[in-house]
């Protein structure tokens, strides 16, 4: 593995599985089963070179439009959790953080996902499909990263591969639909002094569904012309083994065999990823500091998914 200092500019895909299927068997003959819940890691962009600082216009700026706006929004939000406690601005701010703890976990790390950062791949259109590589010798190769106790290279790409089919038309609609309800939202304009928040949440939601659907596409893409490649991380295998659930070697790891009732139980409801797990994970891989929490959040998401009764 690369120095600790050099990890950030890695390309790679982290999988970590939360959650075992309830029936990993019947999982993969029925995909309508319960599906095992997995957060991902993904760091998929190329680093900065003088070729691409080169092509880059002299009116753009530095990182391009899209990098610009999203910088100035983030720096804007920033600016609303520095406010007065009392003031509109925080209330807003601790508002809509309440809303981002309840989105998906996989939309959050699929739209950190940047296509026009990533490997390129040749002739990509608008629906993700594009032509084969011609050179593989040039071919990017980025490790997907998983505890071998745990999954197999097998089924941590096939269930890569079966999220982001899943996900891809979700975020579709969601894009679509936000897009639709945000000019019904023009009233609130006449509002004087605080701005039309309603307004703002609608495009904020289209765009982030928006770059959920992109990435979605732009990975099936990565794995469909073999640029994802998963790999066994020892250190992964290592951290799980130390810091899982004491039950978990006792749980049935040939899919083909029958689990107990009580097994089955445990299976359902049991998290793999634990919160003890998370500094650990950050440290051994250099993750950045906002890692921590999108991490945090799968773990209680997935928790709150696996009690559900639906």
């Amino acid at each position: 593995m690369a120095s600790p200092k050099n990890l950030h500019s890695v390309q790679r895909i982290i999988s970590f599985p939360i959650t075992r299927p309830r029936d990993a068997f019947a999982t993969l003959h029925d995909p309508g089963h319960k599906q095992a819940l997995t957060f991902y890691q993904f760091q998929v962009h190329l680093p900065k070179s003088k070729k691409r600082e080169t092509n880059q216009s002299k009116w753009q700026p530095k990182g391009g439009w899209t990098h610009w706006v999203q910088s100035k929004a983030s720096s804007t939000w920033a600016g609303f959790g520095q406010a007065p406690e009392g003031n509109w601005k925080f209330k807003v701010f601790r508002m809509g953080e309440r809303l981002v703890d309840r989105l998906d976990y996989e939309e959050l790390a699929l739209k950190g996902v940047d296509p026009s950062m990533g490997p390129s791949i040749l002739h990509l259109d608008v629906r993700g499909r594009g032509a084969e590589e011609t050179n593989e010798k040039q071919k990017v190769i980025i490790p997907l990263l998983y505890p071998p106790s745990i999954q197999s290279a097998e089924s941590s790409l096939s269930h890569l591969r079966q999220l982001i089919h899943a996900r891809e038309p979700r975020h579709k609609k969601g894009f679509l639909v936000w897009m639709i309800i945000a000019p019904f939202t023009a009233p609130f304009m006449i509002i004087p002094i605080i701005p039309n928040l309603p307004f703002f949440f609608c495009v904020w939601r289209s765009w982030s569904h928006y770059r959920a659907y992109r990435a979605s596409q732009y990975l099936a893409a990565l794995i469909k012309h073999g640029h994802v490649v998963s790999a066994p991380s020892l250190e992964l295998d290592t951290i799980y083994k130390r810091y899982g659930p004491k039950s978990l070697i006792a749980l049935p790891r040939n899919p083909s065999s029958s689990p107990s009732p009580s097994h089955a139980t445990a299976e359902n409801i049991e998290l793999l990823l634990t919160r003890e797990a998370v500094p650990p994970i950050v440290s051994t891989f250099s993750l950045e500091e906002s890692s921590t929490s999108n991490i945090y959040r799968a773990i209680e998401q997935a928790r709150v998914r696996t009690e559900s009764p639906t």
